[in-house]
């Protein structure tokens, strides 16, 4: 760093912050070394550019201007400080569009979570979408079940998330819209001695061990699964609880028992590991999950407005009201 710039730098804080119409002022006269011409440039006439000047140079406590008679150079401070001053207005400059395109949602910052199941196909898509049409818009994702979004977001440290839940999922106190529907498929070893056929009748699979994700994780599910089990007159054996789909698929590759899982968990495409539908008997419906959008219906931010009309247009759809249940059963 040069001596002038560094006096510059280390000289006083002066009491009264200088007008952006005196770097305006600085930048003509730097650019046309010429009190006239920077005078005629700035619709004013000369002296009170030669005041101001002066008066800048005071409240800095050094001279930005060599001056002769016949000519008009930058100091080697001045020279220091052009490119800043040329940046300092080209960002004011600037301010008026960049606050319309943040209270429109295009500039910002965004907090997205996400369950697994969505970060393998539909997530990523969306974020190369979105990103494309709204560059400015800084995104965060974080990978994290239901449980720990639901925290973030009643903490204020998440805009929004992507669930995994049972039908009829209604958030105490938050808003949702929902993404996708899918059917629950059994995952079991590729040489289970039932893995041959291509649908399984329920009672002949529940007897089988189970790995499965804790309650805390996905409540609704869970309790659906269990409900299952309990219509039949029994219970599921338990062998193994994981939190991510990923582990519970690895865990039924190693042979320790069969997993209910939704059906996008076929896209993990772990070796080893077979899926299949399974029928219940007469009267007997088959749980099901959906993967919504979940946000704080208050505060919300304009990048997450943005996002929000971005999700409507890639479903075509109105979006869904704000859950009022207490019920909150998500993954």
């Amino acid at each position: 760093m040069n001596e002038a710039l560094l006096t510059l730098l280390n000289a006083p804080v002066p009491e009264r912050a200088v007008e952006l119409r005196v770097w305006r002022q600085f930048l003509v006269l730097a650019e046309e070394l010429h009190f006239g011409r920077a005078a005629v440039r700035l619709n004013m006439t000369q002296p009170p550019l030669t005041q101001a000047i002066a008066q800048l140079e005071s409240t800095l406590g050094l001279r930005l201007f060599d001056r002769t008679k016949r000519s008009v150079q930058l100091s080697a401070a001045g020279v220091a400080l052009l490119p800043e001053v040329r940046d300092l207005l080209a960002r004011a400059a600037a301010l008026p569009a960049h606050a319309r395109a943040a209270a429109a949602g295009e500039v910002g910052h965004l907090r997205l979570a996400f369950v697994s199941t969505v970060g393998y196909d539909l997530l990523p898509q969306w974020v190369r979408a979105f990103r494309g049409q709204y560059p400015k818009v800084e995104l965060d994702l974080l990978e994290a079940t239901g449980d720990v979004q639901l925290q973030m977001l009643a903490r204020g440290d998440m805009d929004a998330g992507f669930m995994l839940h049972s039908p009829g999922f209604e958030p105490a106190g938050l808003a949702h819209r929902r993404i996708a529907q899918e059917p629950v498929v059994l995952a079991m070893p590729s040489q289970h001695r039932l893995a041959h056929l291509a649908v399984l009748p329920l009672s002949d699979v529940l007897s089988e061990s189970v790995v499965i994700f804790p309650r805390r994780i996905v409540p609704s599910l869970y309790d659906a699964l269990f409900a299952l089990y309990h219509a039949a007159g029994t219970a599921p054996v338990v062998v193994q609880e994981a939190i991510q789909m990923q582990t519970i698929d690895n865990l039924v590759s190693a042979g320790l028992g069969v997993a209910w899982v939704p059906e996008s968990v076929m896209q993990f495409q772990r070796p080893g590991v077979v899926y299949r539908n399974v029928v219940g008997q007469q009267g007997v419906t088959m749980p099901g999950c959906e993967t919504s959008l979940v946000w704080a219906s208050q505060g919300s931010s304009p990048a997450l407005g943005r996002f929000l009309a971005f999700v409507e247009e890639r479903l075509g759809r109105l979006p869904s009201s704000s859950g009022s249940s207490e019920r909150s059963g998500v993954a």
